[in-house]
């Protein structure tokens, strides 16, 4: 894909917000036809520029209101260890998201839970699994900023 106009980057931003949108609604929104805002999205999925679309589930609900930061550090940084640590949390439904870093930490992972004592569950499971160096966990107190949607600015433009 050569880069995006800016009805791409509109449709984008549209979709991230609500992808249930209706497609004539958001043709309307783009001012295009619905047959063409369609075929847009569908190039834009081909390209993989849209990689997936997800519904988001409300945390409070679905029973885990907590959030957890571990940060890990390991006496281990061979490509077999990584792979072995992420094997070891891929199937961890509480452990959201995992980074490898730069810094004093070599891994934050984000974890999910219904309560701040069943961190001890998620720990117990990971250690049993892989042999850690030292393990910190951080409790969030309040979520001032949260989302799943990118900045389409940064995108290359059409043209370029």
């Amino acid at each position: 894909m050569a880069g995006l106009d800016e009805r791409d980057r509109k449709i984008l931003r549209l979709l991230q917000e609500d992808a249930a949108l209706p497609l004539a609604q958001l043709a309307d929104q783009v001012a295009l036809s619905p047959s063409a805002c369609s075929r847009r999205i569908q190039r834009l999925e081909e390209a993989g520029v849209i990689a997936r679309r997800i519904v988001v589930l409300d945390r409070a609900r679905m029973g885990v209101p907590t959030t957890v930061f571990a940060l890990i550090k390991t006496a281990h940084h061979s490509d077999a260890w990584t792979e072995a640590f992420r094997r070891a949390i891929a199937d961890i439904g509480e452990i959201v998201e995992a980074h490898r870093l730069t810094g004093n930490h070599d891994y934050i992972l984000k974890i999910v839970l219904p309560s701040v004592e069943h961190y001890d569950v998620i720990y117990k499971q990971i250690v049993r699994r892989i042999e850690l160096f030292d393990v910190s966990a951080s409790i969030s107190m309040e979520i001032l900023k949260s989302g799943t949607a990118i900045p389409v600015g940064h995108a290359p433009r059409a043209g370029d």
